[in-house]
């Protein structure tokens, strides 16, 4: 199918060929018949895009901060290689749209095939869309006008905020897509409305719809006018939907208000809040997230739980709605600021005449309705062959995030692995990295990849409420599998891969924990061989905070950072004493193990089979400054300290005192190199399947101990019973 995307590095738009988006659950396949592009919203993004890199850092200081960071704890190259790197990335355009359902998937409720909805698609052919993020178009309403059902939500739920009531003065501050569909809901809602704005065109029309209006670019003082439309007794409430760093707009919209009035922030705009402008008159302020509640929510967008209407009334979905019955009833009138209307293979076009003409306000892009490729795999264009010779490896990823393209594509490209097949759930980063990387097929179905009988090795970087299923099925359909820590996120997952890798014969499984492979870690295991004591070891990891919402965090997901994220430094420890972990002791840090608080901040107590300790401190309450792993081992009237996995010295070591790199290296290269050695060349797995469950096991053990305050042995035949840890894991994205 053909979606439009720019390139964020060189700013280049297209239309691209991309695999049609699979059907998930609770999720809508939708053909497109209308596609929105706004002058406003897009077209400040289509110019970051073609911005140089001094521009697009100067647009993004807060971002710049971040860069700085990491340059401190990582180094300048392999900071500024990941920075090329992540603009290097196509993105889609768009985000409104109207079209005809084609497919409903399961647990889908209210919708079925055939029913034209609307929705915050991209300008695609086909879209998939979760159901709460559709809403039915009426009869009444056309294709043309349903397109602009969100951005005219995101001025709804503006208005909503502010809570105007019948007869009230409002100011819209900028007359752009937003605006202008603002002022019309306010003139239905019975207001008074001022429309302030510097383009004549922009004026016209809202003077048309019934707006008093403020010419900023021919002098108009808007203060003024904001005075002799209401006998000088203030405006009521001022909605602000420009885009500018200008300080004055809120100070205006302050000085404009009477005593009490209500300010709403939709677009963005200088924030130099002045104290007086607010004391005075108590006013008050508030900046408008989006198109409503359930915005940004994973929980209301992407698994589809709505709010109770009790409690929530106005949704997003339900925002939407009423949006299309302000359209239905006419109300609500679009055909005034459709400017253009373009083919939807002339998408570029249209971004190109967004950015010469400021006079435009809404393009339309149209779909024709005839048959479109629904084909969830999509050839590359290649120019030589990536077929691998009989008997060597062929390789299929599923997952094109940013493991995938940062760490794992460029090691296989090097060692030498050919790739047949890459799967990512939207078909995007899939397609972009085929090309990059000489990657014969994109697909949105990782099936396709696990069915091909020419493909040898499944290398898997999805999120990790996937990594067991695709394991499994991997196994079973008698491919080498590499897999992404964590194994598994519950005892009944783990079960699942153990039985598939007892039905496997001869196959690898490998988990990617990669610091076993590091250089610096290969060198302390050099240096603690012949020992004959055991270890004392404090791995220290300064994590880093997530946002609460983050899917790692979720169990279902993520399974939490300890789960998820943690088994990375068992694993070491259990590498470096070349013996498993026998029992754990947990505790949370300063948290009540009742309390449901948020379960990674954790210091891990594990005991070892043959008498070495080790302490895990997973920290995120740290600093961004400070190195993120430290890892000390003492024994024998020695220590080894390494930091970062770039610096490592040793105390009483005859003939080591220290070893630095010219940058970080945690072994990824190389894990990925053993790796494929091992699979052309046979032998044992580079970790025994016995340490991948000790470490699984020790994992689900901590956050145990945790909680319930007690340690815990690790005990394998827990996996010969039946589970009871946690619920089947939801399907979710594999890109």
């Amino acid at each position: 199918m053909k979606q439009v995307l720019q390139n964020l590095k060189t700013g280049v738009i297209e239309v691209a060929d991309v695999a049609c988006p699979r059907l998930r659950p609770r999720h809508l396949l939708i053909r497109t018949r209308r596609a929105l592009i706004s002058a406003g919203t897009e077209r400040a993004f289509v110019e970051f895009g073609r911005a140089n890199l001094f521009n697009k850092a100067r647009s993004q200081p807060e971002q710049v901060r971040k860069v700085l960071t990491k340059m401190k704890t990582d180094g300048v190259i392999p900071t500024l290689e990941a920075v090329f790197d992540r603009l290097d990335t196509p993105v889609p355009l768009g985000g409104c749209s109207s079209g005809v359902v084609l497919e409903v998937g399961e647990g889908v409720t209210g919708f079925k095939p055939g029913d034209r909805v609307a929705s915050n698609g991209l300008a695609a052919e086909i879209v998939a869309i979760p159901m709460n993020l559709c809403a039915k178009v009426p009869d009444g309403v056309s294709d043309d006008a349903a397109a602009f059902t969100v951005i005219a939500s995101i001025g709804l739920q503006g208005i909503r905020l502010m809570n105007p009531t019948l007869g009230e003065s409002v100011a819209v501050y900028g007359l752009g897509l937003i605006g202008l569909l603002a002022v019309q809901m306010l003139r239905a809602n019975g207001c008074r409305v001022l429309g302030i704005d510097m383009e004549p065109k922009r004026l016209a029309i809202a003077r048309s719809f019934g707006a008093e209006v403020v010419d900023l670019a021919a002098g108009a003082d808007p203060i003024a006018s904001a005075e002799a439309l209401t006998q000088g007794r203030g405006i009521d409430g001022v909605l602000i939907t420009a885009s500018s760093k200008s300080n004055e707009i809120v100070h205006n919209a302050a000085q404009m208000s009477r005593k009490g009035g209500r300010i709403v922030l939709v677009g963005v705009v200088g924030l130099g809040l002045r104290r007086d402008d607010f004391y005075k008159k108590e006013l008050s302020f508030q900046v408008s997230c989006s198109y409503g509640p359930g915005r940004y929510d994973p929980s209301y967008e992407d698994q589809s739980n709505d709010y109770p209407i009790a409690h929530v009334r106005w949704t997003e979905q339900r925002n939407m709605e009423a949006v299309l019955g302000l359209l239905e009833s006419g109300a609500l009138n679009v055909e005034p600021v459709i400017s253009r209307r373009f083919d939807h293979l002339d998408g570029p076009a249209a971004y190109e005449a967004l950015e010469a003409d400021r006079d435009l306000i809404g393009i339309l892009l149209e779909y024709p309705q005839g048959q479109v490729d629904r084909s969830t795999t999509v050839t590359t264009s290649l120019t030589g062959k990536t077929t691998a010779a009989a008997g060597s490896v062929l390789a299929g990823v599923i997952g094109a995030g940013a493991l995938a393209k940062d760490t794992l594509l460029p090691s296989l490209k090097t060692i030498g692995v050919p790739i047949e097949s890459i799967a990512s759930a939207g078909g995007i980063s899939g397609q972009h990295l085929a090309r990059r990387f000489g990657i014969r097929h994109s697909t949105t179905d990782y099936r396709t990849i696990i069915d091909n009988p020419a493909v040898t090795a499944v290398f898997i970087t999805t999120r990790h409420d996937t990594h067991s299923r695709m394991v499994a099925d991997a196994l079973d359909a008698g491919k080498h599998v590499f897999t992404e820590k964590p194994l598994a996120l519950n005892l009944e997952q783990l079960r699942e891969v153990k039985d598939a890798y007892a039905r496997s014969q001869g196959l690898q499984l490998m988990v990617g924990y990669n610091r076993r492979f590091a250089p610096l870690v290969r060198r302390m295991r050099e240096l603690l061989a012949g020992r004959s004591q055991p270890l004392s070891m404090a791995m220290m990891v300064n994590a880093g905070a997530l946002p609460a919402d983050h899917w790692a965090l979720d169990p279902v997901q993520g399974g939490g950072r300890i789960i998820g994220e943690g088994c990375h430094w068992i694993d070491l420890l259990v590498y470096l004493t070349g013996s498993p972990v026998e029992s754990v002791t947990a505790r949370m840090i300063g948290v009540p193990p009742a309390s449901g608080a948020q379960e990674d901040d954790m210091s891990l107590t594990l005991s070892f089979t043959d008498g070495s300790i080790g302490t895990l401190h997973y920290f995120p309450t740290g600093n961004r400054n400070h190195i993120k792993e430290r890892l000390e081992v003492y024994g024998e009237g020695r220590v080894l300290v390494l930091d970062n996995f770039k610096t490592l010295r040793g105390f009483g070591f005859k003939g080591f005192r220290k070893k630095s790199l010219r940058r970080l290296d945690k072994g990824h290269h190389q894990e990925f190199a053993e790796f494929a050695d091992r699979l052309k060349t046979g032998g044992p797995p580079l970790i025994p399947f016995d340490q991948l469950v000790n470490v699984t096991l020790t994992s689900f053990a901590a956050v145990d101990s945790a909680r319930s305050g007690q340690a815990i042995r690790i005990d394998p035949s827990l996996l010969e019973q039946p589970p009871s840890r946690a619920p089947q894991p939801q399907e979710h994205a594999v890109g």
